[in-house]
């Protein structure tokens, strides 16, 4: 499957994936229409709501030079951390301006391991005026209309008018989905139905198998999302459901009995396949570590649907060429740098394929020792009798300050 489009000068295509082209044309076709995407406030980055003609929310697009290293990051905070407290910006484990390919990885990662929790994520390109763009690329456009309105024989050779596009990730909006902080108000301390406590904890699971791989180094319980379905059944046909919650989570409680299916949603994953295990300030752990439901041991559904995978090396690598594919479409690539990436990512799948056979919990994964395998200078990854012992272990010289950040 395609994560990036295949012709991005004309237009974005996905072939391979109609679903997702048919969301993409939906949001141009608005753009085109002066619907634009609108700003979401909360966050270190430039992310937008980008709505379909009916102004329905379509999706959530990320622009690559509106990451928080960008100069074109448009929230102030960000702005002045990165020039006035630069020592206490960024985190020196992740490349630079890389967000974008790593909310796509974790889809391609979700996707590979048929986790189905992180929302449908591709490469784009879009361009609207509610984006931040720079005075020169404004200037630029400036004058490019007013050349094709009173000199139209010579404005006709330019290749497009409008603001440039802007390339970064795309991610479907999830419909129905609330904060996990909401739900957890709910989960954390009490006892669902015997069902729905099941059925949350093999999400809850698929969660975790998904944020080890990929070394999520910002996964808070804010950035989660909880559906519970069925619930509506039980308020009066005039209640709002989502001004319901966001005013009496208490009474959630109440209603919980009558919810038939509950569904995760992990979205956030920008900081992610680090190319180092942290080592320096903070560790970055997993919010979701202290939750009761990382005591519980690995379930048997969790373990066949994801330890034949992870324990396989050919699949493994099979996954990291994948992410090659991804990561070379960035102008920036750096083969050292990926490689060292994915030392990491194949010593998280060591790591959670013993945890998976020796029946762990979550919470005594995260407890692993971090490791990296590295390749040693006979190593390809196509050979046929490629094995985890082919790659060098290789574990933290130091670790971070302080752990509990």
């Amino acid at each position: 499957m395609s994560y990036a489009s295949v012709h991005f000068t004309d237009s974005n295509r996905f072939p391979d994936d109609e679903e997702f082209e048919f969301a993409i044309r939906s949001v141009e076709k608005a753009i085109e229409s002066g619907i634009y995407p609108v700003r979401i406030g909360e966050g270190s980055s430039g992310a937008y709501l980008a709505m379909n003609c009916n102004h329905d929310i379509v999706g959530v697009f990320k622009p690559k030079n509106e990451e928080p290293y960008s100069a074109l990051n448009p929230k102030w905070a960000k702005w002045l951390q990165r020039n006035v407290f630069p020592c206490c910006f960024g985190r020196g484990c992740l490349p630079l301006n890389q967000g974008y390919l790593s909310e796509v990885g974790a889809s391609l990662v979700d996707n590979s391991l048929s986790l189905n929790i992180v929302p449908k994520t591709r490469v784009v390109r879009l361009a609207a005026p509610t984006f931040n763009y720079s005075k020169v690329d404004l200037a630029k456009l400036e004058a490019k209309e007013q050349i094709y309105q009173h000199c139209p024989h010579i404005g006709r050779y330019f290749n497009r008018l409008g603001l440039p596009f802007k390339l970064g990730s795309f991610q479907v909006f999830m419909e129905g989905y609330r904060n996990g902080t909401l739900w957890l108000e709910c989960f954390g301390d009490r006892l669902a139905p015997p069902g729905l406590e099941k059925m949350f904890q093999l999400q809850f699971e698929r969660m975790v198998v998904l944020d080890y791989i990929i070394r999520n180094t910002d996964r808070t319980h804010n950035n989660w999302l909880i559906k519970c379905s069925g619930i509506k059944a039980t308020l009066n046909e005039n209640d709002d459901i989502n001004n319901f919650m966001d005013t009496e989570s208490s009474l959630i409680i109440q209603l919980l009995p009558s919810a038939q299916t509950v569904k995760i949603a992990a979205i956030d994953n920008g900081l992610a396949f680090p190319f180092k295990h942290p080592d320096q300030w903070r560790a970055y752990p997993y919010h979701w570590a202290d939750l009761r439901f990382a005591h519980v041991p690995f379930s048997s559904e969790t373990i066949e649907l994801v330890l034949p995978k992870v324990s396989n090396i050919k699949f493994v690598n099979t996954m990291c060429e994948e992410l090659r594919k991804l990561y070379e479409i960035d102008l920036a690539f750096n083969d050292t740098t990926f490689e060292s990436q994915m030392a990491v990512l194949r010593g998280q799948c060591w790591n959670l394929s013993t945890a998976l056979k020796e029946g762990k919990t979550p919470a005594m994964l995260v407890a692993s020792t971090p490791i990296r395998l590295l390749k040693n200078g006979k190593t390809k990854d196509g050979e046929c009798n490629l094995t985890w012992s082919s790659y060098k272990r290789v574990t933290n010289s130091k670790e971070p300050l302080f752990r509990w950040c």
